[in-house]
Formats: C-alpha cells, sequence, structure tokens
C-alpha cells in the first residue's frame, strides 16, 4: 500500500500520506504506525503505542470474561422402573443444582420392551417437574429422542426483584409479632396511621 491515512493518537489527523513517511513521524514520535482500518480506501493506521495497546486490548477481554455467565447443565438420568429412593435422590441432586443456578437434564432411558410403556416414563418426569415446581422452570417439555425421553429445567427467574426489595424496608421498621401478611402488603400498624384517630 503506498499511502495510507495517519491519525494520531489523541485523534489529531495527519492526512493521507506515503506509508514511509508515516512510519518515519511515528518513529519519531516513539511509537508504532498501526492499521485499524485495512478495508477503507486507502487504509487508516493509527500512531499508538502497540504494546499498551495490546495491554488494553487483552484488559477489557478480561473484564468481558468476568462479566460473564457460564451456565451448566447437568444432567439426572432414570430408567421406567427407577424405585423411589433412587427417585428422591435423584431429585435433591437436582434441586441442589438448580439451586446453585445451573440447569438440569432429567433424561429417562428405555430398553427393549420398555419402549412400549413410554407412560411410565412420562409419569416420572411430570412428578419430577412438580416436585421441582418451587424452584425451577420447564425450559423444554418432555420429548422423545430415539430411546430416551428427557426435559430441561432451568433455576426460576425473580422478575421484578426491585420492585420486591421496597416492601421489605417498611417491614423491617415495624417488624410483625405474630409473622402475618405477605411480602408487598403494608404493616397493620401503617394502616392505622392512615384512618382518622
Amino acid at each position: 500500500m503506498p499511502q495510507v491515512r495517519v491519525v494520531a493518537e489523541d485523534g489529531e489527523e495527519f492526512g493521507v500520506m506515503d506509508t514511509r513517511d508515516a512510519i518515519r513521524v511515528a518513529r519519531d514520535k516513539g511509537m508504532d504506525l498501526v492499521e485499524v482500518a485495512p478495508n477503507a480506501e486507502p487504509p487508516v493506521c493509527k500512531i499508538i503505542d502497540f504494546g499498551r495497546f495490546q495491554y488494553l486490548a487483552k484488559k477489557k477481554a478480561n473484564e468481558a470474561k468476568k462479566k460473564q455467565v457460564v451456565i451448566v447443565v447437568k444432567e439426572v438420568k432414570f430408567r421406567p422402573g427407577t424405585d423411589e429412593h433412587d427417585y428422591s435422590y435423584r431429585m435433591k441432586h437436582a434441586r441442589q443444582w438448580l439451586q446453585e443456578g445451573d440447569k438440569v437434564k432429567a433424561t429417562i432411558w428405555f430398553r427393549g420392551r420398555e419402549m412400549t410403556h413410554r407412560e411410565l416414563g412420562a409419569r416420572i418426569l411430570d412428578k419430577l417437574e412438580k416436585d421441582l415446581a418451587d424452584i425451577s422452570e420447564v425450559e423444554m417439555r418432555p420429548r422423545m429422542e430415539g430411546n430416551q425421553m428427557f426435559i430441561f429445567f432451568g433455576p426460576k427467574r425473580h422478575k421484578g426483584g426491585a420492585k420486591s426489595e421496597r416492601p421489605a424496608a417498611p417491614q423491617t421498621a415495624a417488624p410483625q409479632k405474630d409473622g402475618g401478611g405477605e411480602a408487598g402488603q403494608p404493616a397493620p400498624a401503617a394502616a392505622d396511621e392512615k384512618s382518622p384517630a
């Protein structure tokens, strides 16, 4: 490329220059000439400290990675004839994983003649769905694929988290001894203040 558009680190434009002249200007300033827009006509180059540029780019990537949430899908396997104790053991593990924020895939494996009794597997998955309903929501309904039936659960999302915090403040100011009233309803003392005496 014979010519490039040169921009300084602070945004000052040097205009279109010969490539060798642009490199010379960058070296005079003790910096590097870095191509930032190769598809432009003419290509755009910036006079910057390349080591610092790489460091900042790496730091920004690490910051983005820290904010990234990794969701793990854990699997619980059942058979159509799974016993009650085995079921409860696996259900407790699924509950624990959902409370930790992971997703759960529950799978029923069918072998041979068990394929004719798919309703047994569906019954187990329905029971599991009811047992985990308080902490999870179904992301994918029970489905057959080959010789297995599966369902996906995800942790329950709390909608309106900011709204639920507002009513909590008055309740802490005037604690109730009987523990009556639901979250989001005013404390009985606040209702007495509004009525004329």
